[in-house]
């Protein structure tokens, strides 16, 4: 374990999870060099110590940015004088500048600051813009409003898939990553109660009901920000409610959570974790990153598509604003729990492509009743939404946990998921223009672009299910030819995931 000092930021602590020099007690497992410690039990205090907070934080992220859904059947569009598709172009910009500031502030967390700092202080900085949005009065202030909610919310979701990476090893990730998401769906739950309820202040303070979403929800952020700089942890290494073996056990388990990665003696060989700039440019030019993107795409345009739509949607089946707020909530609701244990059965078997692909598959599911129900069925409309959550929510963690599992050292898997991220979130953009009330109620448009989506999707999961393999078997075969006996463990480690004795998972 290391502090480094960058001349330009402050001390950064980070976990040097191993040297390539091989020892004996690195050929020991886990289990025979700690004895005395019980994963289980230190991995439940990892979550109780971690996601709580992390959750909180995600869960205002993903409601400050959702709520425009809900003002706006609350006459919002009316009282502003939004004209045309000014509203839509108020959901676009968000992510546009979402994209612009993500991969910036995945390399401003992972050099120059501390998580402990950093995810609180772009919280405060979006609670305050969120706070703002409540008093605008014209095109101009929503727009410019959504614009800095964009660039103040970029760091949080790729910051904190990148920092579960330096706490759990693979085999545990997708789990936690599907814990700390499903605050999205219980943001979607939560939303719809609240703005059930903020609704009803119309006219106190001579305010309208929408205004009162954003400004409490907007301090309500502040608020949780300035407690999270007492709760967040920053890495292992300082982590004051571990022990020093505990401490030395995750190192370990980080480096050891791939059981593949092996030289043609069976010796472990362990990946170099240095930070240099270079692995900027790897990431960039990875192939990998760009077929996991084009499946984030098919996970993040249906959910954004719900997400700042649902309403709306739900509305034009037929039922009263006030009833749609509420029935949201059980989709949002199940579509959390489902997620949660779709995701610990899917780290349990260790698998990823399956699991992805069946969550596609139930997406279309859903999508195709919705475009077929007919008019006078609004029951079977709403059925097809929900059957379309359930498997939008599951697909994100996997997709998200897919691609960090197979990129390896912190600097570059920081840089991908932060491209993927980032990238991806654009597909929030797509589906702010694929709902347009000329095509209320059945939006066949809109769900015909999701299915689009979904279906470069499952072109992308094959390519990548089909080229690990293929990539595995080969370097199998490599290793057992002897055709990379000349390359030192130090230089196997310098390879990192391009090494042969790195193992992709499938």
């Amino acid at each position: 374990m290391v502090s480094s000092k960058d001349e330009k930021g402050p001390e950064v602590n980070y976990v040097e999870y191993a040297t390539p020099t091989q020892t004996a007690e690195q050929e020991l497992t886990l289990e025979e060099r700690f004895p005395n410690i019980d994963k289980k039990k230190l991995l439940r205090k990892l979550d109780w110590k971690l996601l709580p907070t992390l959750s909180v934080l995600y869960l205002m992220s993903f409601l400050d940015r959702g709520n425009i859904g809900n003002a706006k059947i609350e006459g919002m569009p009316d009282d502003i004088g939004l004209k045309g598709n000014q509203y839509n172009l108020t959901l676009t910009i968000f992510f546009i500048t979402y994209f612009l500031f993500e991969v910036p502030s995945n390399i401003i967390l992972k050099k120059y600051s501390k998580p402990s700092v950093w995810l609180p202080t772009i919280m405060i900085a979006w609670g305050i813009v969120m706070t703002l949005m409540g008093i605008v009065h014209n095109f101009g202030g929503l727009f410019a409003t959504r614009l800095f909610l964009g660039v103040t919310e970029a760091g949080l979701f790729p910051g904190v898939t990148f920092y579960l990476t330096m706490w759990y090893p693979a085999e545990n990730l997708q789990l936690r990553q599907a814990l700390f998401f499903s605050a999205a769906s219980i943001a979607g739950a939560f939303s719809g109660l609240l703005a059930f309820g903020l609704a009803k202040m119309d006219g106190v303070g001579g305010l309208e009901g929408w205004r009162w979403i954003f400004l409490i929800e907007g301090i309500l952020t502040v608020v949780i920000a300035v407690g999270a700089f007492f709760t967040l942890f920053d890495y292992p290494d300082t982590a004051n409610f571990l022990s020093e073996e505990e401490k030395e056990y995750i190192s370990a388990s980080l480096t050891y959570s791939r059981k593949a990665m092996k030289d043609k003696n069976g010796k472990t060989v362990n990946f170099a974790q240095d930070n240099g700039n270079h692995h900027i440019k790897s990431a960039l030019l990875d192939w990998q990153v760009y077929t996991h993107l084009i499946q984030y795409w098919a996970c993040l345009t249906p959910l954004y598509g719900l997400s700042l739509f649902l309403p709306s949607i739900i509305r034009d089946f037929g039922y009263t604003s006030a009833k749609a707020q509420l029935l949201t909530v059980p989709i949002y609701a199940t579509a959390a729990i489902f997620s949660v244990v779709v995701s610990w059965f899917a780290d349990h078997w260790g698998k990823k492509a399956p699991i992805l692909l069946g969550s596609y598959l139930i997406m279309i599911v859903g999508y195709v009743i919705a475009i077929a129900a007919p008019a006078t069925a609004p029951g079977v409309g709403y059925a097809g939404v929900f059957i379309a959550a359930l498997g939008i929510y599951p697909s994100i963690p996997c997709a998200v946990s897919w691609l960090a599992n197979n990129i390896q050292g912190p600097m570059k898997r920081s840089v991908a998921m932060a491209i993927q991220i980032g990238l991806g979130n654009l597909g929030g953009a797509f589906a702010s223009n694929f709902y347009r009330a000329k095509d209320a109620p059945h939006y066949k448009l809109g769900h015909g672009m999701e299915i689009m989506f979904i279906g470069l999707g499952v072109i992308a999961a094959i390519i990548n299910f089909l080229a690990y393999t293929i990539i595995n078997r080969r370097r199998d075969a490599d290793l057992n030819s002897g055709k990379h006996d000349e390359l030192t463990a130090e230089e196997l480690s310098q390879l990192g995931d391009k090494a042969p004795t790195f193992r992709y998972i499938l």
